[in-house]
């Protein structure tokens, strides 16, 4: 047996250069597809069932070893949905894709390719874009959240909006802005929460009891809903922009620094200190994805370098080199077995792991953590 030489993508995926800057990526839960979102308004689907593709296995002693040699890599299916830029993207409900662009169009592509317009704003950028588990989708147009199965149901925030999150139940939108962040139940009344600056990114807890945000002022704001608790987390490098929490829902990795930064938000009077993981680099990290069932995090890198890494560790496994400007979009599919990333200058693919890789397990006890409420308010 031939031992494998890294990266990983060489071996067990594929890889396109599509001359646009990818926006955003999403997986499509219901098929072996992932879309890429593009800066000219296309969408590129690309299917990772094929059978030609090299396999590796992780050996007893460490090393990777090679089952066959790579072939060519299957050609992406590349759609034209905007007539602009696509904006956002998300894997929709029903599967298949949603996307938002700068011709105030929402449109639904089916994992087959076929799009449908689901919402016209004319005159207006459709920003953001979020589906949930319960069915429900959600677009943003500057301030107005809009809800197109609630009969055009749609509330205005303080300020324009900066992300979307439904919460792992569905049920429940959060919406980052400038001064804090807003909760949409849509049963009710949206509910403030207000934080000073300009909150970019946001995720819910798995277990809905925290809300976080990446801040342009280089830190982290949460909340803990059950009673408005902030807590505050500075002193970040840069924007903190990638939010993800591992599998059990105890620990946040962030972007932000020249390491994935890890922590915990589940221990009491604990002390304040940041985990950090993967390489030492001078590189800045720009995006980071949580795998869906182990201790296991993606991180890309602003040279265009991906690698994996586990909270707690110096260890890393390279998935691709570095090259094509920043990494821009990571997404692991539904199951953890395949991981797609993006890049500025328009480099898209895909890896597939076997199962033997995935050694590690959710509910590791790690060290790190954040107090449940830094500052509390009266």
């Amino acid at each position: 047996m031939n031992v494998a030489p890294l990266p990983l993508v060489e071996w067990t995926g594929a890889q396109w250069e599509l001359e646009a800057p990818v926006v955003a990526l999403a997986w499509d839960a219901g098929s072996e597809a992932f879309g890429f979102a593009l800066g000219d308004g296309t969408l590129a689907l690309a299917d990772t069932i094929c059978s030609d593709r090299a396999g590796i296995q992780a050996q007893d002693d460490g090393r990777v070893g090679a089952l066959t040699q790579p072939s060519s890599a299957p050609p992406l299916r590349r759609l034209h949905v905007h007539d602009g830029m696509c904006l956002s993207l998300a894997a929709d409900v029903d599967g298949g894709f949603l996307s938002g662009g700068d011709d105030g169009r929402l449109v639904r592509t089916s994992p087959e390719g076929v799009a449908c317009v689901l919402a016209h704003e004319p005159g207006h950028w459709i920003d953001h874009v979020a589906a949930s588990q319960a069915g429900r989708r959600a677009f943003a147009t500057g301030r107005r959240i809009c809800v197109p199965e609630r009969q055009g149901a749609s509330i205005e925030l303080p300020a324009s909006a900066t992300a979307l999150a439904f919460d792992s139940d569905g049920l429940q939108l959060a919406i980052a802005h400038y001064g804090g962040a807003t909760v949409w139940s849509f049963e009710g009344k949206p509910r403030g929460l207000v934080w000073p600056g300009y909150h970019r990114a946001v995720v819910w807890s798995p277990d809905g009891r925290y809300l976080f945000t990446g801040m342009q002022e280089n830190a982290l704001h949460g909340w803990r809903l059950e009673d408005d608790g902030d807590i505050e987390i500075g002193g970040y490098p840069g924007q903190p922009l990638f939010l993800s929490f591992l599998a059990g829902g105890r620990l946040l990795a962030t972007s932000g620094a020249n390491r994935v930064t890890c922590w915990r938000v589940d221990a009491p009077g604990s002390a304040s200190h940041p985990l950090q993981c993967g390489i030492e680099s001078k590189t800045p990290l720009t995006t980071v994805s949580a795998h869906p069932t182990t201790n296991l995090i993606a991180a890309g890198y602003y040279n265009g370098a991906v690698l994996l890494t586990q909270p707690g560790t110096d260890d890393v496994l390279f998935v691709r080199n570095p090259g094509d400007g920043p990494v821009t979009a990571l997404a692991w599919s539904s199951e953890g077995n395949r991981l797609a990333f993006g890049t500025e200058r328009g480099r898209v693919g895909w890896v597939s792991f076997p199962e033997s890789l995935f050694r590690f397990k959710a509910g590791t006890t790690m060290t790190g953590t954040i107090p449940p409420t830094a500052r509390a308010r009266s």
